[in-house]
């Protein structure tokens, strides 16, 4: 979680959003390729920044629930255009209006936390904006 507040700080201040990280219980954690899931994070983040409306607030938060350890990425874009949700992890598909890039970054995110036993997903919240969650299983640290 550092690690990705500390890469996705740039994208904030450009934005001129704010960036709130919400504290982590230390003896929650995961198990997976910490590169991978990192990149997964990251990659969550940028888009993050990249569709939420300047001057908003995106949140990245952690917590257990159940068996599983959820990491929710929320942002202020909006809302997903009607039907978005169904395609979104598509490669190549690109739901914004901003077309930089060339629209692989989710479904390359969604086979990294696949791969280690988890699930991205996304929910749309009309007008307001949208939150993507990375669900693992929990690993407690003693």
């Amino acid at each position: 979680m550092a690690d990705a507040k500390n890469a996705a700080s740039l994208d904030a201040s450009v934005k001129g959003c704010t960036f709130a990280v919400a504290d982590v219980d230390a003896q929650l954690g995961i198990s997976g390729n910490r590169d991978h899931l990192l990149a997964a994070l990251v990659n969550l983040l940028h888009n993050a920044f990249k569709f939420t409306h300047a001057h908003t607030e995106v949140t990245l938060s952690a917590y257990a629930k159940g068996d599983s350890v959820l990491i929710d990425v929320k942002d202020n874009c909006g809302g997903l255009p009607p039907g978005a949700t169904a395609n979104i992890f598509r490669p190549f598909i690109q739901v914004g209006d901003d077309k930089s890039g060339l629209g692989l970054g989710l479904s390359i995110a969604r086979r990294h936390v696949n791969a280690d036993g988890g699930v991205l997903g996304v929910r749309d919240l009309p007008g307001v904006g949208c939150v993507f969650t990375i669900e693992l299983p929990v690993r407690m640290l003693h």
